[in-house]
C-alpha cells in the first residue's frame, strides 16, 4: 500500500485537498500563531514563577511545574508548523520525524502527569493516613522519571511512521504517515487512544467523583481550592483532546471495516479544528493559574501567582502535620518527619 493511500487515510491535508476549503491553513496558523503568542509566554512564567518563588514545592506543585515544560515542548515546535502551512516544510525529514515525536511524546507525559495528580489528590483526601509513608521526594522524582521514560518510548511508533510528502509542484508538507502495514496502523491508534486517553480518562473520573464527594463533608477553603484547580487543568485537557481521539477511532473503525478503501472519511475542516485543539491544550493551564490566583493581591501577576502555589503547598503540608499529631503511630516515625513535611 503507498504512502499517499495511507496518508489520506490517516486525515493528511495535501496541497490538493487544501483547494476544498481554501481559508484552512489561513485559520489554522492563525490559531497556531495565537497559541503560541499566548502560550509560551505563559508557561514561561509558570516554570519561572515555581523555581524562583517557590521553594517549598508540594507533589502538585513538582506535577503542574513538570506539565509546564511538556506544554513548553509542544509550543516551541509552531512556528516550524506555521511556517509549513503558510509556504512549504523546508526543514527536512529528520527534523519532521523530531517535531511529531516531540508532540506525541509530551501528549503522553501531560496527560500521564494530569493523571499523577488526579490521583494524588484523591489519595490525601481518601486515604490520608497512607499518604504519609509514600509522600517523599525519591517517591515523586522516580514517578516523574517514570513518567517522561514511558512517555519518550510510546512515542517511538510516531516518530517510525511519520513522513512527509512532496507535491507535484515541489512543495514539501510534514503531514504524512507510512505504516508498513494495516494492522500496525490499527495498533498505533488504538495504543494512542487507549493509552493516552481512555484509561487515564478512566482513572481521573473515578478520582474526582471519590473527590468531590468527599469534599463535601469538608469546608476547607484551600482544599477546595487545590482539588478546583487540577479539576480545571483535567477538563481544559479532556476537552482539547477528545475530538483528536474521537477521529482516531472513526479512522481505526474505517480500517477495520474496509481496509481497501483510500478515502478518508472526516472532512478537512473537521482535522483543522481538531488540529488546532490539540494544541490550545498546551496553552490554556497557564490561564487557569491565572485564573486561580485572581483573588491574591500582588504587584506582579506572577506575584499572586506565587502565593497560589505556596498555598497549596503549604495546605498539603499542614494537612499532614494535622494527621501526624492526630495519629500516635506517626510519633514513631519521627526521623522521617521533616522530609515528609516538606516534599509532600
Amino acid at each position: 500500500m503507498s504512502s499517499s493511500s495511507l496518508s489520506v487515510r490517516n486525515g493528511t491535508v495535501l496541497e490538493d485537498e487544501w483547494s476544498e476549503w481554501d481559508g484552512g491553513p489561513v485559520v489554522a496558523c492563525s490559531i497556531l500563531a495565537v497559541c503560541f503568542v499566548v502560550g509560551v509566554p505563559g508557561n514561561l512564567l509558570v516554570v519561572w514563577t515555581i523555581l524562583q518563588h517557590v521553594k517549598q514545592r508540594s507533589h502538585t506543585v513538582l506535577l503542574i511545574l513538570h506539565l509546564s515544560v511538556a506544554d513548553l515542548m509542544v509550543l516551541v515546535t509552531l512556528p516550524l508548523w506555521i511556517y509549513s502551512l503558510a509556504y512549504s516544510w523546508v526543514f527536512g525529514q529528520v527534523t519532521c520525524k523530531a517535531m511529531v515525536y516531540i508532540i506525541h511524546a509530551c501528549m503522553y507525559a501531560s496527560v500521564f502527569l494530569i493523571t499523577i495528580m488526579s490521583v494524588e489528590r484523591f489519595l490525601a483526601v481518601r486515604y490520608p493516613f497512607k499518604m504519609l509513608q509514600w509522600k517523599t521526594s525519591y517517591v515523586m522524582h522516580r514517578a516523574l522519571g517514570g513518567v517522561w521514560v514511558l512517555a519518550l518510548v510510546l512515542g517511538i511508533p510516531a516518530f517510525l511512521a511519520q513522513d512527509f510528502e512532496e507535491t507535484e509542484d515541489g512543495t514539501q508538507h510534514c503531514d504524512s504517515t507510512e505504516y508498513s502495514s494495516v494492522p500496525f496502523e490499527v495498533f498505533c491508534g488504538c495504543l494512542q487512544t487507549l493509552v493516552g486517553f481512555v484509561i487515564p480518562f478512566f482513572i481521573l473520573a473515578v478520582c474526582y467523583c471519590q473527590v468531590a464527594s468527599q469534599l463535601r463533608q469538608i469546608q476547607s477553603r484551600n482544599k477546595q481550592k487545590s482539588a478546583f484547580l487540577i479539576g480545571s487543568v483535567v477538563v481544559a485537557f479532556a476537552l482539547c483532546w477528545l475530538p483528536h481521539h474521537v477521529v482516531n477511532v472513526a479512522n481505526i473503525a474505517h480500517l477495520l471495516i474496509d481496509p481497501s478503501d483510500e478515502q478518508y472519511l472526516v472532512p478537512n475542516v473537521v482535522l483543522f479544528i481538531v488540529g488546532a485543539l490539540a494544541f490550545i491544550s498546551s496553552s490554556v493551564n497557564p490561564m487557569l493559574y491565572a485564573f486561580a490566583a485572581r483573588n491574591f493581591q500582588g504587584g506582579l501577576r506572577r506575584s499572586a501567582m506565587a502565593k497560589l502555589f505556596q498555598e497549596v503547598t503549604s495546605h498539603v503540608a499542614a494537612q499532614v502535620k494535622e494527621k501526624e499529631l492526630q495519629t500516635p503511630d506517626c510519633s514513631d516515625n519521627g526521623m522521617n518527619k521533616e522530609n515528609t513535611s516538606s516534599d509532600v
